[in-house]
Order: structure tokens, then C-alpha cells, then sequence
């Protein structure tokens, strides 16, 4: 079970879960338990030969009812690959995948916040090299989420849409763009190759989309990673995360609330990528301004970075 402290001095809740620190840890290929359940094999989390996409309860969850919710979602059977790989039909479907929990977990009455993410490489922590992400349900809204809405409250309008408007404007730090996403390195770039990846459209989430920007949403997410892998010639670990709407609303000012998401709040559907890489072999910490003060230090300028990567997604093309 999981225990929820809400720490003063710094206005964020804490969840203690610690019967994670038995989860399986970066086991031998053979014993992945994200593969299918082979004839004669050993048995896995999914009790099948074959399988598209996978999504089930983590056995070791974060948060679980009646306070939010954790779940693993399989994005292959295929032990090798990443998001990258997977073919075009296949990434598109997992849209799908996940503005169906979306849909689902938000309905429920112990989960304000849904965040879908990912987790790639031993240098951001992961257990299980298996393509896969997560789904959290929070049962409080989160600090991240919280301080977007404040930047609408603080802009007068919906942040992402004035700050990609920004972007577009300014040209520099733009990797890929079409009729329905951007994707962008933003101007306050925290990690060195830091990118958002952002509906043109105003959408709250995903249940906004039409399945064209599904898509299309798919499409410049795949071109991303992809350029990433190419950037320095390696896989390229990142965290990848879903910025929504929340699905509590009377935590949320009125003005913000979206007419096309009942029962939703501020938001308008982003992913961020947050890659621990500066330079092929070296890696950005969180110390002591970073975690101590909460200010990013960074050692390369978001206009490089975006030239270097625009050029790797080009050529990933």
C-alpha cells in the first residue's frame, strides 16, 4: 500500500511506495516479463503468444485504488525496438490506447490528474528495456500541471498555444511542423535537447482530437525519437510525458474550463521530451541549483540544440 504525505515547506505531496523497491530490476532477456506467454516459456505479464499493444494493472504501483491508479502499457510484443520502430499503424493505434484510459481513469472520482508517460534508457531509470510506458492516475493534481495553469492565469490565455505561436514566429528553434503539430525546442529549454511536440489546434487532450491530428500527432512523435537516435548515432534515453487536462474540475478557476472536455479543466494536449544527454557521452545531473534552488544551469544554448537536431530529424526522414 501507498502512503500520501503532504510536505509543507514546499507546498507538494510525497507518496511513499515502498513495496517498489522489490520490482523486478533489468532482468535477463529471456525472463523479460512485458514479453508474450510462449508455448513452453516462462509466464509473463501477458498470458499470450502474440499480442499488438498490452495494457494491465503495474504490479508494482505508485498509486492504486481508492487513491489513483498505475498501469503499464506494452507497446510491442517484440522484445527489441522502441517507439521509433514500431511501424506507422502501430504508433497511431496507441493514440488511441492511450486517450482510451485517458478516458476511463479520468472518469473515476479518485484520480484529479492522468499522466501518461515514458521512460527510456538505464540514464533516466528504467527496470525493463521492453518498448513500453505508464499511466498514472494522481488522486491530487500534480505540481507540474499546476504551475501551466497558473502560466494561463499569468499569460491570460492558454500558455502552450501563446508560447508555440511564439516559436513559430521566431523560426529558430523549430524541428518539425505540419498541418496539425509543432514540435519545437523551447525557448527556456531546461535539458540540452529538451522538445515539445504541440497541437496547433487548441485541445485540451486527447478525447479533443480528431483522429486526422491522431495522426499527425503520431507521425511527429515518431520523427522525433527517431532524430534523436540518429543525433549521435545511439539510442537516445529520454523521458517522454503527456501534458493534458486535468480531470477534476473544481480545483480549476472557471475561466479555464474547456467547453469541449465535460467535466475537464485547463490544458492543451503537449508531449514533452526531457533527454539527460548534452553531448553524446555525457549526461545532465540535478544538483545542487537544480534540486536545491530549482534552477536549471544549463551548458548549451536552445538555438544549437535545435539546429543539431533539426538536422538529425531530416536526415532520419
Amino acid at each position: 500500500m501507498s502512503e500520501l504525505r503532504f510536505d509543507e515547506l514546499r507546498g507538494e505531496h510525497v507518496d511513499y511506495a515502498i513495496h517498489r523497491q522489490d520490482r523486478t530490476f533489468l532482468p535477463a532477456r529471456d525472463h523479460c516479463p512485458l514479453d508474450p506467454t510462449r508455448p513452453g516459456g516462462p509466464k509473463t505479464e501477458i498470458p499470450f503468444p502474440a499480442f499488438e499493444i498490452a495494457v494491465f494493472d503495474n504490479r508494482f504501483p505508485a498509486f492504486e485504488a481508492p487513491l489513483g491508479a498505475a498501469e503499464v502499457v506494452v507497446y510491442t510484443d517484440q522484445h527489441d525496438g522502441s517507439f521509433a520502430t514500431l511501424s506507422p499503424g502501430r504508433a497511431e493505434a496507441l493514440m488511441w490506447v492511450w486517450r482510451h484510459r485517458y478516458q476511463e481513469l479520468g472518469a473515476r472520482d479518485d484520480i484529479d490528474y492522468v499522466l501518461i508517460f515514458e521512460n527510456r534508457g538505464v540514464e533516466v531509470g528504467v527496470t525493463l528495456h521492453h518498448p513500453h510506458g505508464q499511466i498514472y492516475g494522481y488522486p491530487f493534481l500534480p505540481p507540474v500541471p499546476a504551475h501551466e495553469i497558473a502560466a494561463d492565469e499569468r499569460l491570460g490565455g492558454c500558455a502552450p498555444c501563446a508560447l508555440m505561436r511564439s516559436e513559430l514566429d521566431d523560426g529558430r528553434r523549430i524541428l518539425y511542423e505540419d498541418d496539425g503539430v509543432v514540435v519545437y525546442v523551447p525557448y527556456a529549454a531546461r535539458w540540452a535537447y529538451e522538445a515539445h511536440v504541440t497541437l496547433r489546434a487548441h485541445r485540451a487532450s486527447l478525447l479533443d482530437c480528431e483522429p486526422a491530428e491522431l495522426r499527425m500527432l503520431s507521425e511527429a512523435l515518431q520523427a522525433l525519437v527517431r532524430g534523436y537516435d540518429l543525433l549521435f548515432d545511439r539510442p537516445f534515453p529520454y523521458v517522454m510525458v503527456v501534458h493534458q487536462a486535468p480531470t477534476i474540475t473544481p480545483a480549476l478557476p472557471a475561466s479555464t474550463a474547456s467547453p469541449a472536455s465535460p467535466g475537464a479543466g485547463a490544458g492543451h494536449l503537449h508531449v514533452e521530451f526531457y533527454p539527460p544527454l548534452r553531448t553524446a557521452d555525457k549526461l545532465k545531473y540535478l544538483a545542487g541549483s537544480e534540486q536545491g534552488a530549482g534552477t536549471f544551469i544549463s551548458d548549451t544554448l536552445p538555438e544549437e540544440s535545435a539546429a543539431a537536431l533539426r538536422e538529425a530529424i531530416a536526415r532520419a526522414a
